[in-house]
């Protein structure tokens, strides 16, 4: 029985090798669903762009793993993905679209070779698998791929009961039935964090000792940053700030008072902030800093500009949420402002002066028809009809002032139970995702206070949509947690 046993074993090894993808192919292979939902692409959605971000976060560390020698631990892994798709009616799949028009798509990893897998993501996102046939993979594979386990041999239960082994079928039955606890995952994974955490603390104060440096030296307000990139990077980040500073301090002098945010591209934001972009070089950098005097005298037409929209719509205030709006720079929002106030101008609505003062609203180049935000701000597309846009604002004024309300109340209560979670579990940091709301913050600090949590001392505690650990440590949960 050993013997055979040795020789199924040779030939399990080999109908695999035949079957399996290298890194680099898997990553060719994936290279249309990479296109469908690449974060980069969706710059004036910024929700779809941080769900498409941390899924491609835990799918690249999935991929790693099933690469690695001798891996077995196994993990069905959720995903969700924004998808771009330029007909979306055409698509038989029956995910919902979100209000941008955009396919979520929504599937489980449970898969352990990079062939499968890649079949799996593909399948799931509607995208074509033919051009996997280039890479010499069997095409009896496309089937199995498709089935519940990918595995080229189907073992009878007498072989793990003899063995030892664990019975992939049973294993991901098991992980389908029993719904994921906060509880569970923290003792799950509470170690893994913890190692990173401490493998992490000694960048951890480089970085913060960078950033007070550079702050005190610059006299800047503050320095962030637009995406969650690891310490060891934010760092790197600072350094390059502060070779530049070494070598030409004289350009640095209009900085003061001013946020630096590290970015995707180099400039000035529509909130009045400097970008520097992290893929861009020290001359780039450089001929932003020379440029700064420009963008203040532009920054001060754009200020006139919104109050001039501002008296044409009754006092109400035009304002830019970094959280809820794409990153736009300083030119392209003054062109948005521009074009609604000569539309406006034209269409001389008969709004009361004052009449709206104490209320605010955004504009949007990708919508089509107006709202009001749940925090009470009206969202204005910039190709709103004037007189639709004129009864819908009266129409929801006292809604917008309640809501208004409603927010400040909100904040509130959110930063005393931020507070309040932080000290009873002794937590280092405890923040959340710019996608949760106030209110799903609530909900998941008050849940939080009513359980017994000693995994949480001394960590940093990320309030999410899913479960994971970053590569810095941080716990990530979903705010509706269970």
């Amino acid at each position: 029985y050993f013997v055979r046993l040795c020789l199924d074993k040779i030939l399990l090894q080999c109908i695999l090798q035949s079957r399996t993808l290298s890194g680099a192919d898997a990553i060719n292979a994936l290279r249309p669903f990479y296109f469908a939902v690449h974060p980069d692409f969706f710059g004036q959605h910024p929700k779809e762009r941080e769900v498409n971000e941390n899924s491609l976060k835990r799918l690249n560390g999935y991929l790693e793993n099933l690469q690695k020698p001798g891996f077995r631990s196994f993990k069905p892994t959720q995903l969700t993905f924004y998808v771009r798709e330029r007909e979306p009616n055409s698509s038989n799949v029956q995910e919902p679209f979100s209000a941008s028009g955009f396919r979520a798509v929504s599937f489980t990893l449970h898969t352990r070779d990079l062939l499968s897998t890649v079949l799996d993501i593909l399948n799931s996102c509607s995208l074509s698998t033919e051009h996997v046939q280039s890479l010499n993979v069997n095409s009896q594979s496309h089937k199995e791929a498709k089935s519940t386990v990918n595995r080229p041999i189907k073992w009878d239960k007498t072989y793990y009961s003899f063995t030892g082994f664990k019975d992939p079928e049973e294993e991901l039955e098991q992980a389908q039935r029993v719904e994921t606890t906060l509880l569970s995952w923290l003792d799950d994974n509470e170690a893994s964090a913890v190692k990173k955490l401490k493998k992490s603390l000694p960048l951890r104060k480089e970085l913060e000792r960078l950033k007070i440096e550079l702050s005190h030296e610059l006299q800047l307000s503050d320095i962030r940053w637009q995406r969650s990139w690891g310490i060891a990077h934010r760092c790197s980040q600072l350094h390059s700030l502060g070779r530049l500073v070494q070598q030409r301090p004289e350009i640095l002098e209009n900085v003061k008072g001013r946020t630096v945010v590290f970015t995707d591209r180099s400039g000035m934001s529509a909130a009045g902030h400097i970008m520097l972009g992290t893929m861009d070089v020290h001359h780039h950098w450089t001929k932003i800093f020379e440029r700064l005097p420009n963008y203040y005298k532009l920054q001060k037409r754009l200020l006139l500009l919104e109050d001039r929209i501002s008296q044409l719509l009754g006092g109400i205030q035009v304002i830019y949420i970094e959280e809820l709006q794409p990153l736009l720079t300083l030119e392209e929002y003054f062109e948005t402002l521009n074009s609604f106030y000569n539309k406006l101008h034209d269409s001389r609505l008969p709004f009361h002066p004052r009449s709206l003062r104490g209320l605010q609203m955004i504009l949007e180049s990708d919508r089509y028809a107006p709202s009001l935000h749940e925090l009470g701000h009206f969202m204005i597309p910039t190709v709103c009809d004037p007189a639709a846009l004129q009864w819908f604002i009266f129409a929801k004024a006292q809604e917008a002032r309640e809501n208004l309300k409603r927010k400040e109340e909100m904040m509130i209560t959110e930063k005393e139970l931020i507070n309040t979670s932080t000290e009873r579990f002794s937590l280092d940091r405890l923040y959340k995702e710019p996608s949760v709301s106030s209110a799903q913050m609530i909900d998941c600090c008050k849940r939080l206070l009513e359980e017994s949590l000693p995994y949480l001392q001394g960590m940093h505690l990320c309030i999410s949509h899913f479960y994971s650990v970053l590569q810095d440590g941080d716990l990530c949960i979903p705010w509706n947690w269970k």
